[in-house]
């Protein structure tokens, strides 16, 4: 019985060895948590007052505190920030792992370094999410050109401002309007259409007026195409070179708070296109503007329009999602990463290549995205070290290396004990 004893204990020791090894080899492994062999004693079935017969391996329990978190530069690397797991495909099935150092396949679908697809929800153009776990793929190819129809401008105008000295509007005669910029309408071949516009002060219509404005600013424009034709008047020596190579936007009419009253705020120009494109009707609006003691500014302008654009990169943001970037400036969110959370993870199951399935006794994944239910935050452009302790691991090693000597040793003088009996 004592032999059987020394070869449990033997076994046991190796495991132990084995156990150590294993985490001493991963120590530089991203996202890896280590693990420790537990043990449980022995003894005879029915039995009362005796010695036990030995010990067995009770489980391996896996570490799951965080290890260190180092700054990568690579916008696809994430480090977990707390619970969770990232959610690959492995042939079908679910499977987790706290590695992010993840990349991009000639296909553009974002993947672990062995390959694998990282799930998540994907996001449609209009900005929904779906509701169900997909592999998120990038568009690296080009992105076709859209056009301007919503051009946001807000302006700080001077109440300072007298009208202009002269009454007739020309874009030629800086002396009939108060202040001017430009912007910019891409038509549906993407072709960067500039338009001028120009504001001359004015005062307020009757209906204006009794709606409660107390100033107004007419606001004129000229595209490109009819500064060429109005150049090509004054050229000609035409006494109206202005006349039809213009047009009247809208009016801006505020109270005597200095607020806009418009209502809606928006005005409608149609812009030819140019090369064979189409004209495009763009909606401009003025929403934010204000009048008041402030020198002429464009305090923000946005458009909805671009040009065509090839893939410049990707990223992962602190939320988990996944952008791309295109050289038009365009920024495209492909979708979010899936945080798993499991009501047991010492039940998950290690798998190779830095892996873990979910088991019975861990139960089920419950999904979020970052820093929701119980999903931890994310470090970008980082990675979560092994959290393995090199040193305390040394001091196992050779705890375990004494006892598989000392049963190795046990083992020796059973097997001398026996041939001694036999010789007797």
């Amino acid at each position: 019985m004592s032999l059987q004893t020394a070869v449990s204990g033997l076994l046991g020791a190796q495991t132990g060895i084995d156990t150590t090894s294993n985490d001493l080899a991963n120590a530089s492994t991203t996202g890896f948590k280590s693990q420790t062999a537990l043990f449980a004693d022995v003894y005879p079935a029915g039995s009362s007052n005796v010695p036990g017969i030995g010990v067995t391996t009770s489980s391996l329990d896996s570490d799951f505190s965080q290890g260190d978190v180092t700054s990568t530069g690579n916008p696809l690397n994430v480090a977990i920030q707390g619970n969770g797991f990232f959610i690959t495909n492995q042939d079908g099935e679910q499977e987790y792992t706290r590695d992010g150092s993840f990349q991009l396949s000639t296909t553009g679908e974002l993947t672990t370094a062995n390959g694998a697809p990282v799930l998540g929800f994907t996001q449609n153009a209009n900005g929904t999410s779906g509701g169900t776990l997909a592999p998120l793929t990038i568009n690296t190819g080009s992105v076709a050109a859209s056009p301007t129809t919503t051009l946001g401008l807000t302006l700080d105008l001077d109440s300072a401002s007298t009208a202009p000295t002269v009454a007739a509007f020309d874009p030629d005669n800086a002396a009939s309007y108060n202040a001017s910029t430009s912007v910019v309408a891409y038509d549906t071949l993407g072709n960067a259409n500039n338009v001028q516009l120009y504001l001359a002060q004015s005062t307020p219509s009757a209906a204006a007026a009794a709606a409660g404005a107390t100033s107004s600013y007419t606001v004129y424009t000229q595209t490109a195409a009819e500064a060429s034709a109005e150049a090509a008047a004054v050229a000609a020596g035409s006494a109206t070179p202005a006349a039809g190579n213009y047009s009247t936007l809208t009016t801006l009419n505020f109270n005597s708070s200095g607020a806009l009253i418009n209502n809606p705020p928006t005005a409608t120009l149609a812009v030819a296109g140019i090369d064979g494109a189409g004209t495009t009707n763009v909606a401009f609006n003025f929403t934010g503007t204000t009048l008041g003691a402030q020198n002429f500014a464009v305090a923000g302008t946005t458009n909805n329009g671009y040009p065509p654009g090839t893939f410049s990169g990707a990223t992962i943001n602190a939320a988990g999602q996944l952008q791309a970037t295109y050289s038009n400036g365009k920024s495209v969110t492909v979708g979010t990463l899936g945080i798993a959370n499991f009501i047991n993870e010492q039940g998950l199951t290690p798998l190779s290549g830095n892996l873990y399935a979910a088991s019975s006794t861990s139960g089920t994944a419950v999904v979020d995205t970052a820093g929701t239910g119980q999903a931890g935050t994310l470090a970008t452009s980082s990675l979560e070290s092994s959290n393995v302790s090199t040193s305390a691991l040394l001091v196992s090693l050779i705890q375990y290396q004494q006892a598989y000597q000392a049963n190795a040793f046990d083992i020796q003088t059973e097997q001398q004990d026996s041939t001694r009996l036999t010789q007797i």
